[in-house]
């Protein structure tokens, strides 16, 4: 597994995350509700990584709804308070 998503994988399993008020605003565009991005993460899949990006890094992983429905979240990595950000949300078709 990449380290960047099995860090951020274990901060949200231990409740140390935030969202990002564009993430929220996302969310509730989207009619996703955080606890399904928050269980989602765990089988989710990494698409891709970039451990360079500014001002975090970030990773892109694809999640799935309890109906099916695939999306991406955004999460990055606050390494400085040691927390993952989700910053936003997104469905496929959308990109």
């Amino acid at each position: 597994m990449r380290q960047l998503f099995a860090t951020i994988r274990t901060l949200v399993g231990e409740d140390k995350y935030i969202v990002g008020k564009h993430a929220a605003e996302r969310l509730e565009e989207r009619g996703i509700m955080e606890w399904q991005v928050v269980a989602g993460v765990d089988d989710g899949e990494p698409i891709v990584e970039r451990p360079e990006a500014s001002p975090n890094p970030a990773v892109e992983v694809r999640e799935t709804l309890p109906d099916g429905t695939e999306f991406k979240a955004i999460w990055s990595c606050l390494r400085q308070s040691g927390v993952a950000k989700l910053v936003t949300v997104y469905f496929f078709d959308e990109d």
